[in-house]
C-alpha cells in the first residue's frame, strides 16, 4: 500500500484524492488544509485520513510514503524546500513549480540535490486524445514546421483567499495556466524554444471585482508566438472567456506531409446537457496527399471523467507518478521540465508587457 499525504485540499487537492482512490493499493492517509469548509468536503472524500496542522506535521508522520503539493502557486518552491531539507519524500507537485525568475536557482538546487522523484504536475500531456495526437505527429506531419493550441474556455475560478486574482500570486496568467501549453509544445516538438513574442491583456474578466481595495489584475487572453532551435514555430491563443465554446482545446500541428489535430471537451460538469450529451474527444488526421481528413474518437471512462476536470489525465499521470515511486524510475516530467514551462510564461508575460520579444536561452 502507498499512502500519499496531501498538502492543500482545494479544488485541485480533491481532484488528486479522487484520482488516487481509483489506484490499486493506494490511498490518502493524511492531509493539510488551513481552510475550514475546504477541510469538511476533504473529509467526505477521505474520513479515514488525518487531518495534519501544517507541513511540518504531515512530513514527521510514519503513514506518508508520498506527497502531492496542491497549495497555491506562489507556495510550490518554498515548500519544495521544505520537503527537501526535512523529510525527502517522492514528490507531484502542481503546476507552476515556481512564479518568480529569482527562484529558478533554487529549483535548479533541487533538481541536483533531491534524492526522491519530483514529478511536476502537467496533466495535459496524458489527456487521452493529446496522448494519440503525440503519438501519431511527426508520422501524420512528416516532421511538424506548425505548432498550434488553442484554449477557448471558462473565466478563473473562485479559489481559497482569492490568490489566483493577482499576479503577484500566480506568476501571471501566461505563467499560472498557460505553462500546460507551454510544456505540450516542447514535448510534442522535442526541442527548446529560443524566442517568445506575445501579446495579451485583461479585457472582459473580473474587472468589478475588488479584494481588499485591490481590483484584479490577472490577464484573460491573448496569442503567443514561440520559435524552436530547429526551425519550427509554436502559437499559443488563449480566451478565458469563450465557455460556450464546443470544445476547450484546439490542437493542430502541420509539416510537409499533413495535419493532425486533436480536439478535447471542457470539463463535463460545465456542459450545457440541455442542448444534448458533451462532444467526444477526436484526432483529425488530414494527409495532403490523397486529400481526405481521417477522424478518430477518443472516448474517456465515465468514472475518469467524473474523477476531475481533466479528461481523464490525472488518473493517468498519477499511475506513472506510482510507478515511478515503486519502481525508482525517473520521471516523466521533471523539474527541468517545469522550470522551462515557467521561463517560457514568464518570457511571455514580459513581451506583452513591454511589445518586445524576449530571447531564450
Amino acid at each position: 500500500m502507498t499512502r500519499y499525504g496531501i498538502l492543500g485540499c482545494g479544488m485541485m487537492g480533491r481532484e488528486h484524492i479522487r484520482n488516487i482512490a481509483l489506484l490499486a493499493e493506494a490511498e490518502v492517509s493524511a492531509f493539510v488544509e488551513p481552510d475550514e469548509e475546504q477541510a469538511l468536503f476533504t473529509r467526505a472524500l477521505v474520513p479515514g485520513a488525518t487531518r495534519a496542522s501544517d507541513l511540518p506535521a504531515l512530513l514527521n508522520r510514519n503513514d506518508v510514503d508520498a506527497l502531492v503539493i496542491a497549495s497555491p502557486n506562489h507556495r510550490h518552491i518554498g515548500q519544495l524546500q521544505e520537503v527537501a531539507a526535512t523529510r525527502p519524500l517522492p514528490v507531484l507537485v502542481e503546476k507552476p513549480v515556481f512564479t518568480r525568475a529569482e527562484d529558478a536557482p533554487h529549483l535548479a538546487k533541487l533538481a541536483r540535490n533531491f534524492p526522491a522523484p519530483i514529478w511536476v504536475a502537467m496533466e495535459y500531456r496524458y489527456m487521452p486524445p493529446v496522448a494519440r495526437f503525440r503519438e501519431m505527429a511527426d508520422a501524420a506531419t512528416g516532421g511538424i514546421r506548425m505548432l498550434t493550441i488553442r484554449e477557448h474556455r471558462f473565466p478563473f475560478l473562485k479559489k481559497v483567499g482569492d490568490w489566483n486574482r493577482f499576479n503577484h500570486n500566480t506568476g501571471g496568467t501566461l505563467v499560472e495556466k498557460c505553462c500546460h501549453f507551454f510544456d505540450l509544445m516542447r514535448v510534442i516538438l522535442n526541442d527548446d524554444p529560443v524566442r517568445v513574442m506575445s501579446s495579451a491583456g485583461q479585457a472582459v474578466n473580473h474587472l468589478d471585482e475588488s479584494y481588499d481595495g485591490a481590483v484584479p489584475d490577472i490577464w484573460d487572453h491573448g496569442y503567443v508566438i514561440v520559435d524552436f532551435a530547429r526551425g519550427a514555430r509554436a502559437m499559443l491563443e488563449l480566451s478565458m472567456f469563450a465557455e460556450g465554446s464546443e470544445y476547450q482545446e484546439d490542437i493542430s500541428a502541420i509539416g510537409p506531409e499533413g495535419k493532425i489535430e486533436a480536439k478535447v471537451p471542457g470539463p463535463t460538469r460545465f456542459w450545457n446537457h440541455d442542448i444534448g450529451p458533451a462532444p467526444i474527444p477526436r484526432v483529425i488526421v488530414s494527409p495532403r496527399n490523397p486529400t481526405g481528413p481521417r477522424e478518430i474518437e477518443i472516448p474517456v471512462d465515465r468514472q475518469l471523467l467524473d474523477a476531475g476536470d481533466h479528461n481523464g489525465a490525472t488518473y493517468y499521470q498519477h499511475q506513472r507518478f506510482l510507478e515511478a515511486i515503486r519502481h525508482g524510475r525517473r520521471p516523466e516530467v521533471t523539474l527541468d521540465d517545469g522550470a522551462w514551462a515557467v521561463k517560457m510564461g514568464l518570457a511571455a508575460q514580459e513581451s506583452a508587457r513591454t511589445g518586445q520579444a524576449v530571447a531564450l536561452d
